[in-house]
């Protein structure tokens, strides 16, 4: 038999049995489509934290206080014990460092926002006029907060967008004199429209000059402080240059944690990562029952095909080419399966991305095609069985079946 002979007869046997055959590439194409859905799921959330912490500027440190580990960031870094807070004066004092071109103080807290008759809860952040620039926003009307010495508090505000709306409808907001807490603001701009970010909507933060924040919820505590380094070269050596200023105000002690962006997003890359490959290799079994369903349906193919196998026999056929035949239908069905499921599975992608939009949910190529090439694998391997038994069948006794 020449290889079109044996790709004919695979083809009009495959052909010859509609429902076994569709059952068979039913099987392989569920397998496919739930490596890609899945692993889509898998690296649409991996890209997606990702992206959510680059977008937080770049070539950033960030100091919280308290000590919780010795190197390197885990999850537990976000909950720190406090022995003694950050200053407004930690923060200046890290401008010291050589490596260092910016810095943000944070202070967080809710608080209520009025105008007009007009009222709502708002969280409030005091910080620096840098902040702007650190975490790369635009300005949508007026300027961010001044840049001026952190221990005065000027009594101004910067809205998100959303309150923006919600206070003042379409009156113009600049110049406008607020209500936030007990304190009466003037506002001097408005933020672009940023979204949702880290669990929190920038379009709907109040912010205040750090001063100003800390004397409204009367506190001298900062919640954070972010550090940007000159390059990304500069991160580490930065950082150290951070360690050293904090032990030195604090008698040589370090009870600061300093976490790097990198840190942050090389660490939930791998965690995401792996997360990924492990639902790529739980939905990857689902191939090998379809494999296993592929060589029994081919088993029983045998069996219904005997009497054909012996009459090839008989006209010259070797069991070298009825090994071949079977093979490249189960070939044939896998690589079906195969198509199908990935038909399948970037429309169950699209229809998570239709569902969850901020979710960038796209099937990584590496797992496409690893979820094609483990279907084509397994559907040859286990068509191996069938195949041989097809080939050392007697041609007299298979004849006489009939």
């Amino acid at each position: 038999m020449t290889p079109a002979d044996t790709l004919r007869f695979a083809t009009r046997a495959a052909s010859g049995y509609p429902l076994r055959t569709a059952l068979m590439v039913l099987a392989m194409s569920i397998g496919v489509a739930a490596v890609v859905v899945l692993t889509a799921l898998g690296d649409g959330a991996r890209r997606y934290v990702v992206n959510e912490f680059s977008a937080l500027g770049s070539n950033l440190v960030i100091v919280l206080p308290g000590r919780t580990a010795t190197g390197g960031f885990g999850l537990g870094n976000l909950v720190t014990s406090t022995p003694r807070d950050l200053t407004v004066r930690d923060a200046q004092a890290l401008l010291r460092a050589p490596l260092v071109t910016r810095m943000a103080p944070l202070s967080v807290g809710n608080s209520e926002i009025a105008w007009g008759g007009r009222l709502r809860e708002a969280m409030v952040v005091g910080t620096s006029g840098d902040y702007v620039d650190i975490r790369a926003f635009r300005m949508a009307e007026g300027s961010f907060l001044p840049r001026e010495d952190l221990g005065r508090a000027t009594a101004v505000a910067v809205l998100g967008t959303k309150i923006r709306d919600e206070i003042f409808g379409s009156e113009p907001a600049i110049g406008r004199i607020v209500r936030v807490g007990d304190r009466r603001l003037r506002v001097i701009g408005v933020l672009a429209k940023t979204g949702q970010g880290l669990g929190m909507n920038t379009d709907e933060l109040v912010f205040l000059p750090v001063a100003t924040a800390q004397a409204m919820f009367n506190t001298n505590n900062l919640f954070r402080i972010i550090v940007e380094a000159r390059s990304r070269e500069a991160i580490g050596p930065a950082k150290q240059q951070l360690e050293q200023i904090m032990r030195l105000r604090r008698d040589g002690e370090l009870d600061v944690t300093l976490i790097t962006q990198d840190a942050v997003l090389g660490t939930f890359d791998r965690i995401l990562g792996a997360l990924t490959l492990a639902v790529a290799g739980i939905a990857a079994i689902s191939l090998a029952v379809a494999g296993i369903l592929v060589m029994n349906v081919m088993l029983v193919a045998v069996t219904q095909r005997t009497a054909e196998i012996g009459l090839l026999k008989a006209l010259g056929a070797t069991g070298r080419n009825i090994r071949l035949a079977f093979l490249t239908e189960a070939a044939l069905l896998s690589l079906a399966g195969a198509i199908t499921g990935f038909a399948l599975g970037h429309l169950g992608a699209w229809g998570l991305r239709l569902a969850f939009p901020v979710l960038p949910a796209w099937p990584p190529d590496w797992a496409v095609f690893a979820g094609i090439g483990t279907a084509l694998t397994t559907g040859i391997l286990f068509g191996v069985m069938p195949a041989r038994r097809a080939s050392r069948l007697d041609p007299v006794q298979a004849l006489s079946r009939r």
